[in-house]
């Protein structure tokens, strides 16, 4: 199998565990929703908002720099699992002397309880990390799906259960661990894997030292991603975050599932080529368009339809989001590039420099925030989104320098995805035209008939338009749609 084929495979079984587990989640959301109090899902909220940062610390980023090294022996693989069970002993230890205190400070021991038993799953993780990391490493993302969708059905299974019985905030607690075992002994099955004891702390440094810029960079990105909650809700309340949560989780969603999907494979490519330039080149430009063309059209139909699609999905209680989400949606490019600039920062030995742009982005985010503030959601989502432009800015300067590539061939990546949606949006805009305005009225319908007739124009345009950046991409779309015959060998 080709390394060209191997991304396009990989990417596709990571998009459907992504695309799986949020429709599951969402699924699942709407029926715990109507067994849980909202006070127990916040308590769940607030011991993960813990035990997520002690997770980066217990990860240290060094199944990362496994994936990355170019070679990878069953040694390292013992060491790493090793590291990370020292790591998640400490972890555990802790959270179990600070939980009286958690629970005083909460004013409710149960809080002391839940921590304890949260804080477990640090004892399953090395067990759960280290073969995937093998999977990921092989590039059998395929597998890693399996378990992903796999461990959906556990964890929803367990806490439907458990919440249906009466357990309320334990359902949830419960079910992380149980799953996390479930996919601990379905990776080892996979990867083929037996744990193992390495004590060789010379080769350990070199992992930590790798594993501490990676981890460190997800901290701070962690940070950077908690600052428009912290800051709205210190001053416009809570209403207002939700509202604002709400719009950029809307926002963020096609970007993670696709952008999301191809940056794990294309972490691993580049990893593999890089000592290759103009191998990784092109696979970094042709990771950019191919997530251009896939993700923009969303964002165009949210520039589009963002008030009727928000009252559609959610009711006209949530209206006040759709003008962050316009906002927020005009950054989505600038999201695609920090991304896959992340990509290639991370696999050619860049993340000392990538933290760096991490750190100054907190301190402009913040500072636009603040300034946005008087204006509402729409000055925060404004802040947000210069701040984007900095951000991307920087990161594919970094990156284009790793590579030795020019400025004119981040323009050249994004003409494709440019000219489908220019057909796109004069289609969204004629079509506007034409429907009724007792049809506008009823949001529901005025946004299927949009979204319908704007999928169908944007996909014939992909077909057949004569774009030569895409014709091998069209060609196989055409040929699984039946539309033309495979060229013989």
């Amino acid at each position: 199998m080709s390394l060209g084929h191997s991304i396009r495979h990989g990417a596709k079984w990571v998009f459907i565990g992504n695309t799986g587990s949020q429709i599951i989640n969402f699924a699942l959301g709407l029926v715990l929703a109507r067994l849980l109090m909202p006070a127990e899902f916040g308590m769940v909220a607030t011991i993960l908002i813990f035990t997520s940062l002690a997770g980066f610390v217990a990860g240290g980023g060094m199944g990362q720099a496994i994936v990355r090294a170019k070679e990878a022996s069953k040694r390292d693989f013992d060491l790493l699992f090793t590291l990370q069970t020292l790591i998640g002993l400490a972890i555990v230890g802790f959270f179990f002397t600070i939980a009286p205190w958690f629970g005083r400070w909460y004013e409710n021991p149960l809080y002391a309880d839940l921590l304890r038993v949260a804080a477990l799953s640090f004892m399953v993780r090395p067990f759960f990390n280290v073969p995937s990391n093998m999977l990921h490493r092989d590039m059998r993302f395929k597998a890693k799906t399996a378990v992903q969708l796999s461990n959906l059905v556990v964890y929803n299974a367990v806490a439907l259960s458990l919440a249906w019985l009466g357990h309320g905030p334990w359902s949830l607690i419960l079910a992380g661990l149980f799953s996390s075992v479930a996919g601990a002994l379905q990776f080892a099955w996979y990867a083929r894997w037996r744990p193992g004891l390495c004590f060789d702390f010379a080769r350990a440094g070199e992992l930590m030292r790798y594993g501490l810029l990676a981890s460190s960079n997800n901290i701070v990105y962690y940070v950077r991603s908690q600052l428009p909650t912290f800051l709205l809700s210190r001053s416009i309340g809570p209403a207002g975050v939700g509202l604002f949560n709400k719009a950029e989780s809307l926002a963020t969603r096609p970007h993670s599932v696709i952008t999301g999907s191809v940056y794990e494979v294309l972490f691993r490519a580049l990893a593999k080529e890089q000592d290759n330039l103009d191998k990784s080149r092109y696979l970094f430009f042709r990771s950019l368009t191919l997530v251009a063309v896939y993700g923009l059209p969303f964002y165009l139909g949210f520039l589009w339809l963002a008030e009727p699609l928000v009252v559609t999905l959610f009711g006209h209680r949530w209206a006040d989001s759709a003008a962050p989400l316009t906002i927020l949606s005009l950054a989505a490019p600038l999201m695609m590039i920090e991304n896959l600039s992340g990509a290639v920062l991370a696999a050619r030995n860049g993340l000392g420099k990538e933290l760096v742009a991490q750190v100054i982005m907190i301190f402009i985010a913040g500072a636009a925030i603040i300034i946005g503030l008087p204006y509402g959601m729409q000055g925060v989502a404004a802040g947000l989104a210069i701040a984007l432009l900095y951000m991307s800015t920087h990161m594919f300067w970094l990156a284009q320098q790793s590579l030795q590539a020019r400025w004119a061939d981040l323009a050249h990546a994004f003409m494709p995805a440019l000219l489908l949606n220019v057909i796109l949006a004069a289609a969204l805009w004629l079509l506007d035209q034409l429907i009724p305005p007792s049809v506008q009225a009823i949001d529901a319908l005025y946004v299927l008939l949009m979204s319908s007739t704007g999928a169908l124009v944007y996909a014939l345009a992909f077909l057949y338009l004569p774009i030569p950046a895409l014709a091998a991409e069209t060609n196989r779309w055409k040929i699984k749609l039946k539309l033309a015959k495979p060229t013989p060998l």
